[in-house]
């Protein structure tokens, strides 16, 4: 078994899993883990702070007291956590890992949200990442082929997308503030005006704009999750706020309808992680066209695809969604079996296995 550090960003000494980067840290270390690795998850600045044992395998510590050639693997996530890594001085580790998110081209694109110096300077990580990792994984086909493109020598990239958990936290009950109507729950971040300015426009409009037509068929919208909130309509959409991704499953599980808000005409390189989540409590999910695992949903026969940038067919069939009777079993043993954190750290487990022979 190896010694693996996971290394996103800096932060403050609570760690809570509210965005699905921290959950997504948070959850692959823990899989990783439970496969026998020794895990730790570099997080806080504090050097005074002592390492924190979470679980059987995984530590917490400060990023600070990380001594880089203590480990047998660094494992980053996204662009952020190679940049903290080279911040640290552990660039020259001889067996990084770099998980990507997004992948940006060297040139504003469509299907990639991310523009101007922002992307620039994305890129430019990307360009070390692919001079110093011995693996790069990413999460969709689509990204895949961008960095094939960007980086054609590049060799060792694999593919591993997102995914829920296997087993769900004990439910608490229904936290649903006492409204009318049937729920249609937005679960994500909406960004902000400061950073993909464009994606936060666009979601505001789209679910002030589904909220309207909802509303108007008995059905409630609720957003939950990270973002700027300002421009939301609060007598269209009830902004339920960030939570923790423990309390997040009792939204889902007391939801009627989840939905998947694509960011404009193009289809997104990216994949959404809300339909693995959606899919694995049992809540029917519409989507707007243009994510490379929507096809999930009719695999999973829990939902629909709507158009792309019709919110009057989105609406329909939200609504239907609400009123439908669903078997959900199909859906849940797909996620818990094919699309679960445990099943996604096979990848990795694979390549640390092939190293140590």
């Amino acid at each position: 078994m190896a010694r693996i550090v996971t290394v996103y960003r800096a932060g403050p000494t609570e760690f809570r899993p509210t965005d699905m980067s921290l959950i997504r840290w948070l959850k692959i270390s823990e899989s990783l883990a439970r496969k026998g690795h020794q895990v730790d998850i570099a997080w806080t600045v504090d050097a005074d702070d002592s390492p924190e044992q979470l679980e059987s395998n995984l530590r917490r510590l400060p990023l600070d007291q990380v001594v880089w050639s203590d480990y047998d693997v660094v494992k980053t996530l996204f662009h952020i956590g190679f940049e903290t890594l080279e911040e640290r001085g552990g660039a020259d580790h001889p067996f990084i890992i770099s998980k990507l998110g997004s992948v940006v081209g060297p040139e504003d694109r469509s299907g990639v949200f991310f523009y101007g110096n922002e992307r620039a300077g994305l890129y430019a990580t990307q360009v070390k990442i692919d001079s110093k990792s011995r693996y790069v994984t990413l999460l969709t086909e689509e990204s895949k082929s961008l960095w094939s493109e960007c980086f054609p020598d590049s060799e060792n990239v694999l593919i591993v997308p997102g995914a829920a958990d296997r087993e769900l936290p004990t439910e608490e009950g229904d936290p649903f503030p006492a409204l009318d109507g049937a729920r249609c729950l937005y679960a994500g971040n909406i960004y902000d005006s400061w950073y993909q300015a464009e994606a936060h426009r666009v979601l505001v409009d789209k679910l002030n704009g589904l909220g309207q037509r909802l509303l108007d068929q008995g059905v409630r919208m609720y957003f939950l999750g990270h973002g700027d909130t300002k421009a939301l309509d609060s007598s269209l959409v009830t902004s339920l706020g960030a939570v923790t991704y423990d309390k997040s499953w009792d939204y889902l599980r007391h939801a009627h309808a989840g939905i998947v808000l694509a960011f404009g005409e193009n289809a997104n390189v990216n994949e959404s992680t809300k339909i693995y989540h959606y899919l694995r409590v049992g809540l029917p999910c519409v989507c707007e066209q243009g994510f490379p695992n929507e096809g999930l949903i009719e695999q999973a026969q829990l939902g629909y695809v709507a158009p792309n940038g019709n919110l009057d067919a989105l609406a329909d069939l939200v609504v239907r969604a609400t009123q439908s009777q669903w078997r959900t079993e199909r859906a849940v043993a797909l996620i818990r079996e094919e699309h679960s954190w445990d099943r996604r750290v096979e990848v990795y487990d694979r390549l640390i296995a092939s190293a140590e022979r």
